[in-house]
Formats: C-alpha cells, sequence, structure tokens
C-alpha cells in the first residue's frame, strides 16, 4: 500500500478517536455533575416499588457494599443515557461528511426521533408499566411473604425494563431506516400485520417480567408503533442513492 494511501484511513482513525474522546469526556462531565445526587437518584428509581410494599417492608442491601456502589453505579448509567443526545451528535459529526444531502437530513431526523422516542419509551415504563407491575408483584406475594428487594437486584431489573422498552419504541425508525434501504417494501410490511402483531407479544413475553399484564403494555405499544412507522415510510422511503447522483445531490469531490 503508497504512503499516500494511509493518509485518508490515519486521518478517519484520528478523527474517530476525537469523537470518542468528546464522547468519554461528555459522559464524565455529567456523572460528576450528577454525583452529589446519587442517592437522590436512587430514590426517585425506586419510589414506584416503594410505593407498593406493604406495611413494614422495605429495601435491603444484602451485600456489604451495595449502599455505596449500587447509587454510583445507577448515576453512571443515568450519565450515559442524559449524554445520549451529544453522543449521538458526535456520530453525527464522525459520519457526515460521507452523506449525500438528502442522507444528512434523513439522518438528522432519524437522530432527533430515535433519541426522542427511546427517552419515551423509559418514560412510559416508569410511569406506566412500573406502578402496574410492582402493584401486581405485592398483591401476588403468597400470604406470610414479606417483601423486601435487594437494592442491587432491583437496579438490574428496572435497567432491563428501561432499555427493553427504550429500544422497543425504536420500531418506527428501524422500520424507515428498512423501507429506505429497499431491504422491505411498506406493502410487505402492511400483508404482515398479524405476524407482526403476534412477534410484539412473543417479544413483550421474552423481555418483560412474567405476568401478562406487563406483556401487554409492552407488545400493544410495539405494535402501534409498528403502525406509525409503517404510515410515515410514505413521506421517507423515495429515491436513493444512485438517484442522488444522478440529480448531483453529492457535495464535495472525489474520495480520497
Amino acid at each position: 500500500m503508497a504512503v499516500d494511501d494511509t493518509k485518508p484511513l490515519i486521518s478517519h482513525l484520528i478523527e474517530l478517536r476525537k469523537r470518542l474522546l468528546y464522547c468519554i469526556i461528555s459522559v464524565l462531565v455529567v456523572f460528576l455533575a450528577l454525583l452529589y445526587f446519587a442517592n437522590d437518584i436512587y430514590q426517585l428509581i425506586s419510589a414506584p416499588l416503594i410505593k407498593h410494599l406493604p406495611a413494614g417492608a422495605s429495601m435491603i442491601a444484602t451485600d456489604v457494599a451495595s449502599p455505596f456502589f449500587t447509587p454510583i453505579k445507577l448515576t453512571i448509567i443515568v450519565s450515559v443515557f442524559v449524554s445520549a443526545p451529544l453522543l449521538l451528535y458526535q456520530l453525527w459529526a464522525f459520519v457526515a461528511p460521507a452523506l449525500y444531502k438528502h442522507e444528512r437530513r434523513l439522518m438528522i431526523l432519524l437522530l432527533f426521533f430515535s433519541t426522542l422516542l427511546f427517552y419515551t419509551g423509559m418514560a412510559f415504563a416508569y410511569f406506566v408499566v412500573f406502578p402496574l407491575a410492582f402493584s401486581f408483584f405485592a398483591h401476588a406475594a403468597p400470604r406470610g411473604v414479606l417483601i423486601s428487594t435487594d437494592i442491587n437486584n432491583y437496579l438490574d431489573f428496572v435497567m432491563a425494563l428501561f432499555i427493553a422498552f427504550g429500544v422497543s419504541f425504536e420500531v418506527p425508525v428501524a422500520i424507515v431506516l428498512l423501507c429506505r434501504s429497499g431491504v422491505v417494501m411498506p406493502e410487505v410490511l402492511r400483508k404482515k400485520r398479524p405476524h407482526v402483531l403476534v412477534c410484539a407479544f412473543v417479544i413483550g413475553m421474552l423481555l418483560t417480567p412474567p405476568d401478562v399484564l406487563s406483556q401487554m403494555l409492552l407488545a400493544i405499544p410495539m405494535y402501534l408503533l409498528f403502525e406509525i412507522g409503517v404510515l410515515f415510510t410514505r413521506f421517507y422511503v423515495g429515491k436513493g442513492r444512485k438517484g442522488a447522483e444522478e440529480e448531483g445531490d453529492l457535495e464535495g469531490g472525489e474520495p480520497e
């Protein structure tokens, strides 16, 4: 390989390193800003469970260091979630120079809506799913069983649900991307509605606690988001990259 051929690769690696460094700094700054409120953040996350605990019950820590490390662990996760717009911007800044103008416009919209939908999914889990699920679990406990949930196990449980609902709410973005890239056509998706509905309930069964209520609370929004995604394909499934080249939509000169 000639020396000149390695210059673009080196410049890309340098740019990638810079963007990754910005991502780390962003998360670190947010983490340091939230560290003082680590216990308050955990109390906020645990409020849906504590509200439905029977009288005399409380959360416990089975590990000596859990009261200290668990809130910090949660703060790190929250820092990543809060920094998501900045992280996505760094991703955008890295790949944008290689995109056509119409692809840039589409990617900006997808990044915006993917972030919004992810946060919406997490909010739906916190304000709708958690109260209903924890109320169900509290009343389903056998008589004589005192509910005392470990704080670390609870954190792992709710984080799994947050991620499950956040990712599941990305269905419209995934559908637009699949149809835009030509992997599947909107007409095919419309014909597969019954299969999608069944798949939504299967995914809800796999990602949520073992009760019908939680399964329905994930499956029904997923299917509705599927319909929204199919609807939006009418506006975003248009010309491909080849058409953009024919119209002179590519900015800049030849690739280096």
